[in-house]
């Protein structure tokens, strides 16, 4: 039983965790001093929150996404869009 409790708490709070390159993650960033940055933080804040202004799960994302054929997506961008477009 305590088994199931352990793992079930630890699902709930991995699903708390903010999404590189979710808006909430580039707005942290913006606040974070570059310095603390990794590589792929600085990658990341690059591609998703500058050069294509478009954050996962932001407005414009999902209606992006929406338009590729599903058969199309990676099993990161649907996890995204169910995460953020749907619920």
């Amino acid at each position: 039983m305590k088994i199931i409790l352990l793992t079930i708490g630890i699902v709930l709070l991995s699903a708390c965790s903010v999404e590189p390159g979710s808006e909430q993650w580039c707005e942290a960033k913006k606040e974070q001093s570059k310095s603390e940055w990794s590589a792929n933080d600085a990658k990341t804040y690059t591609m998703k929150c500058l050069i294509d202004g478009m954050a996962i799960g932001s407005e414009e994302w999902c209606e992006k996404l929406s338009e590729k054929p599903k058969g199309e997506w990676t099993g990161d961008e649907a996890s995204s869009y169910a995460k953020h477009c749907v619920l």
